[in-house]
């Protein structure tokens, strides 16, 4: 597989379309290889939203790249030896969640029932703080206009066998801590993030789609992070603050958003990839 970026919807004249994602169209080079393009379609709450961000493609496509390069040692990725096109992979029916700190979802969950995904967890956590272990907290993947619903390794262990589960689990949490560490040295914390697998014909491993970007993470700034609010962020939380401002139900069609939010976005993309990948 591999990856490109254009401004809304990809047109590649000369392959078939299989199917467009929220944010990635894929096409059919041959029986054996995929081409995916990474547009500038943004989606929030699992609805694509009708503004497309400008020049979100090329920052997720370049930080995907950085750390597939990164973490190679760790585990294959959908590029590895290939310049163009890779074998196609059989996605896992799984979302891998990392957790490092208590936000979003993770902190509603906590203060309702005092557990993350139902793994107990201390008393007395507050809000974005960092939790005592990196979380496995995996999720089911949805059906288109679903909703990702959570679920326990069990389950994992009962979709893929309790080998591969433990795999995913391990590399996940592996990949999540050594990003963690170096963004933490250029001034960005990595609340959590999400990453895909998949295998191939052989049963490999691989990870797929993307890695540690503003669209599967929580990006941070360490110079604004306070315990016991919401830090600012450099990922798509922005959006996601503005549409809780709205009378707006999470179902589609989503709101357009105002030319000033979709620029300070941008903005927000680009630094998180400046900062990351800058020597």
């Amino acid at each position: 597989m591999s990856t490109a970026n254009v401004l809304f919807e990809s047109s590649v004249a000369e392959l078939p379309l299989i199917g467009r994602g929220k944010v990635r169209d894929i096409y059919s080079v041959d029986e054996n290889h995929l081409l995916i393009v990474t547009t500038d379609r943004l989606s929030a709450y699992d609805v694509v939203l009708p503004d497309p961000i400008p020049g979100k493609g090329e920052v997720l496509t370049k930080i995907s790249l950085f750390w597939f390069r990164m973490m190679a040692d760790i585990i294959d990725n959908q590029l590895t030896d290939l310049s163009v096109d890779d074998k196609r992979l059989k996605p896992l029916p799984v979302e891998a969640v990392v957790r490092g700190y208590l936000i979003g979802s993770g902190w509603r969950d906590y203060q309702e029932t005092g557990k993350l995904c139902s793994i107990d967890l201390p008393a007395g956590l507050r809000q974005a703080e960092k939790l005592p272990r990196t979380l496995f907290t995996p999720s089911s993947k949805a059906e288109s206009g679903q909703h990702d619903e959570n679920i326990n390794f069990d389950a994992v262990i009962e979709l893929v066998g309790e080998k591969l589960a433990e795999r995913v689990r391990d590399v996940a949490i592996e990949i999540y801590e050594r990003a963690a560490a170096y963004a933490l040295e250029r001034g960005i914390i990595i609340a959590d993030t999400k990453f895909e697998f998949g295998l191939d014909d052989e049963g490999c491993l691989y990870i797929i789609d993307e890695a540690l970007t503003p669209d599967s993470s929580r990006f941070w700034p360490v110079d604004a992070y306070e315990v016991g609010t919401s830090p600012p962020s450099f990922d798509k939380q922005f959006v996601r603050d503005y549409l809780d401002t709205l009378d707006w139900d999470k179902t589609a069609p989503g709101p357009e958003l105002p030319a000033e939010v979709l620029r300070q976005t941008g903005e927000k993309y680009r630094e998180a990839l400046e900062r990351m990948t800058r020597s």
